[in-house]
């Protein structure tokens, strides 16, 4: 089974439909969204609207922070999240806004565990982001289980942490489009990365494809039209950052 794995699409239909024609080329005949799949972008109901019909097809589907936030928009405005979250709230009708609310943090398919942000303590929407805090995902998710393979989304960056020798995971980056041979008996954790806000310095739009059957899971970027993007944020009124960090990947 061939998993295509996309997280952080931020409202931006554009980078979506972008890795979504690329890992159906790869041959994904699975979806998973590790949430938020709204937020900073200009595009939010074309955005739930895809995903939810993909969740009625079958798709895994999980709650982001951001998603959360358009349910239920912060009072003040204390993040640039928080910025975007009232107006996300009025562009999605209640269908999409139920949608949002009552998708899972996590979900488990026998020795995988798909969750947005880290596996211990999830509704803290803790970061993914150092070989320690891999630890304390990894151990929140196995269970015990030698074998768990972790898939989390929220960094925007793409890592894989592996297994090594002793107790501690080391941190690997990963080259687009080389396969990584990952043993089944093997536990790891991956970082996917953001389909539409990517924040090393490169635009392209990022997704991984996991294919469990040959042990195989290959980090993409794909690129996409991130003018159009940036053109649907400032269309909407929205804050020129938000903008302008697509066109240059920060």
């Amino acid at each position: 089974m061939k998993w295509a794995l996309l997280s952080d699409i931020h409202a931006n239909i554009q980078a979506l439909d972008a890795c979504a024609d690329h890992a159906q080329r790869q041959g994904a005949q699975r979806w998973a969204v590790l949430g938020d799949m709204v937020g900073y972008g200009g595009d939010p109901l074309p955005v739930v609207e895809r995903v939810m019909q993909w969740h009625g097809e079958g798709a895994c589907v999980l709650q982001g922070n951001h998603d959360a936030m358009a349910v239920t928009p912060p009072q003040a405005e204390g993040s640039l999240g928080a910025m975007t979250a009232a107006w996300t709230y009025q562009q999605l009708p209640p269908h999409c806004r139920r949608f949002l609310a009552h998708l899972p943090l996590s979900q488990r398919f026998e020795h995988m565990l798909m969750v947005h942000a880290s596996a211990h303590h999830p509704k803290e929407w803790r970061y993914v982001d150092n070989e320690r805090a891999a630890r304390q995902c990894l151990d929140a998710a196995s269970q015990g289980d030698s074998s768990t393979h972790v898939f989390v989304g929220h960094v925007h960056e793409q890592t894989l942490y592996y297994q090594g020798s002793g107790q501690s995971l080391m941190p690997f980056t990963p080259t687009a489009g080389v396969p990584v041979p990952l043993p089944r008996h093997r536990s790891w954790v991956a970082t996917v990365g953001s389909v539409g806000q990517p924040r090393d310095g490169d635009p392209r739009a990022m997704y991984a494809l996991y294919d469990d059957t040959a042990g195989r899971l290959t980090f993409h970027r794909v690129p996409y039209d991130h003018t159009a993007a940036a053109a649907a944020i400032r269309k909407a009124g929205l804050p020129e950052y938000f903008a302008a960090r697509l066109e240059e990947g920060r």
